[in-house]
């Protein structure tokens, strides 16, 4: 009858191990969920940096794509009243003066 008792007491130091991760486990899940779920929605400062590099790039390409039209259309009529300067679209937002 003894040794019924004695049994568990003598088996838990042996599965301490697995009993302790498990639990460690069980209560660090919420903390490591949430720390997930905000990563996830925040953006980093490489990504934001990524992302304005991009748009920029293609702000860029779109002003250089309509000065080289002004520029063709001013070679083709020089007179015109709008060869005098750019006032298209410029990468930096303004409308130029």
């Amino acid at each position: 009858m003894r040794i019924r008792y004695l049994l568990p007491l003598v088996a838990l130091p042996l599965s301490g191990g697995c009993v302790a991760k498990t639990a460690w486990n069980v209560a660090t899940a919420p903390v490591k969920a949430g720390s997930q779920v905000v990563d996830w929605t925040t953006t980093s400062q490489d990504e934001a940096d990524r992302n304005y590099g991009r748009k920029m790039r293609e702000k860029e390409a779109r002003e250089g794509k309509e000065r080289r039209a002004w520029e063709k259309k001013c070679a083709k009529n020089p007179d015109d009243s709008d060869c005098d300067h750019y006032t298209g679209y410029t990468a930096a937002g303004d409308t130029g003066d």
